[in-house]
Order: C-alpha cells, then structure tokens, then sequence
C-alpha cells in the first residue's frame, strides 16, 4: 500500500478543537513533527480537515 508522509508546518493554537483533534489523532504534537501513515480515504479525510496546518508528500 501507499505511504504519504505528513508533516504539522502551523501551530493549532488559536485553531477549532476538532482540528486539535484530528492532529493529535494523527499522531503529530510539535510543529515541524512528521509521521508517515498508509493512504487510505480515512486518512484522506482527516488531511482535508488540517489542510491549511500540513504538508503532505508521498514515501517512496
């Protein structure tokens, strides 16, 4: 399956709670931290959310 590596590039603070939380459900605490995750539409989804907090890239 696919890896996408997504990577927090802003600060949640001052941002709505589900967006909070579906950063901590992504696994990222700090700017600037990265995790890679396999690409599935339920993963798709929660980076539509933070879209505007993360960069996304895919993992060769």
């Amino acid at each position: 399956m696919a890896q996408i590596k997504i990577t927090l590039i802003r600060s949640v603070i001052g941002h709505k709670p589900n967006q909070l939380k579906t950063i901590k459900a992504l696994g990222m605490t700090k700017t600037h931290s990265s995790v890679v995750k396999d690409d599935t539409e339920a993963l798709r989804g929660m980076i539509n959310t933070v879209a505007h907090l993360v960069t996304v890239e895919n993992v060769k």
